[in-house]
């Protein structure tokens, strides 16, 4: 394709995301030196190609999914954020957090608001998250609750009914046990092999103690990369996209995270006529990971129609990512300063 019809092209799109209508030769002819008849007559082979369509009989033409490709890909000029937008965004942060994951909520709901778009935030927990803590809590006559606590700050509780009571001796030695064999470790370790190794070291207490390890195992199941949604409104109420499409979508958590799944290694932009299975028609996803202690911790996204400001959205993403990477960072470093004074 030559130079002159990727300048139209990327005009066509930059106009189409400000209008919502379709485009004409005279609105190009702002942005490429060429006659009317020369820029039409290039439109009819960009829409030959595929990169655009006439969706009347007027001279006026949208971008087709892969017109949005190639701008995304090759033409959209992206210009870096001002001192005064970064402040901006800084400032839709916290300053303190309790948790990693409030922090990368307060970001999803300010990209939302920023960007009238769905976010999506996808954790990586079992990959790289550690159990901290496991106890076990009488509640009553042979009910017990077992709370989890992992290093990103999740927290998740479970109710476990035995068929007998615990001694004050058994509900000990399941603590001290799970001190020295689950604090600390992965929860991706956490498989059923391990479970059963678990249980056999439990030795005389494997019978009573068992059904809790078993539970552990379930919790963590639950936490496997979990996905939350912020924003929906700002679907349902868009022009350009169909509202059962979007309750469908946004019903099966499983399939969302199968569109995220490959996206924890960089930014990446989805078109939904690209993707299988993705059922709102004519809509995007760009998502970007996050990092702790240097390895992707999750990701960050926005789900809107194709017809969005990528040119801005796109940075807003990268500089909310940078910035939850940097913060996590920045809090754990004055924890370890913290822990170091107070040793000393």
């Amino acid at each position: 394709m030559d130079d002159r019809k990727l300048r139209i092209l990327s005009a066509i799109v930059d106009e189409y995301i400000v209008s919502g209508e379709p485009v004409g030769s005279k609105a190009i002819m702002a942005h490429v030196k060429a006659s009317s008849a020369t820029i039409r007559n290039e439109m009819a082979e960009l829409e030959k190609q595929g990169y655009l369509e006439q969706p009347h009989t007027s001279a006026g033409r949208v971008p087709t999914y892969k017109g949005y490709r190639l701008y995304v890909d090759k033409l959209m000029e992206q210009d870096p954020l001002s001192e005064d937008e970064k402040k901006q965004l800084d400032s839709m942060l916290p300053d303190d957090f309790l948790t990693e994951k409030d922090l990368v909520e307060s970001a999803s709901l300010a990209l939302a608001e920023l960007t009238q778009c769905a976010t999506v935030v996808a954790n990586s927990t079992p990959k790289f998250s550690l159990i901290s803590k496991v106890e076990v809590i009488p509640t009553g006559k042979r009910m017990y609750v077992i709370l989890m606590i992992t290093s990103n700050g999740e927290i998740k509780n479970k109710v476990c009914r035995l068929e007998f009571d615990l001694t004050h001796e058994q509900l000990e030695f399941f603590d001290n046990f799970v001190k020295q064999n689950l604090n600390g470790l992965p929860l991706s370790e956490l498989s059923d092999a391990t479970i059963e190794n678990l249980t056999e070291a439990m030795g005389t207490y494997m019978m009573t103690l068992s059904p809790l390890v078993s539970e552990l195992l379930k919790m963590t199941k639950e936490l496997d990369r979990s996905v939350s949604v912020k924003g929906q409104k700002n679907l349902l109420t868009c022009k350009d996209l169909d509202q059962t499409e979007i309750i469908s979508f946004l019903d099966n958590e499983k399939e969302l995270m199968a569109f995220i799944d490959g996206t924890f290694s960089g930014l990446s932009v989805k078109f939904s006529p690209e993707t299988d299975g993705f059922v709102i028609h004519n809509s995007s996803m760009i998502t970007a990971p996050f990092s702790k202690d240097g390895q992707t911790a999750g990701a960050l996204g926005l789900i809107g129609p194709m017809r969005i400001d990528y040119s801005k959205f796109i940075p807003y993403l990268e500089y909310f990512t940078s910035r939850i990477t940097d913060m996590i960072s920045e809090r754990d470093e004055n924890t370890d300063r913290k822990d170091g004074a107070s040793d000393g």
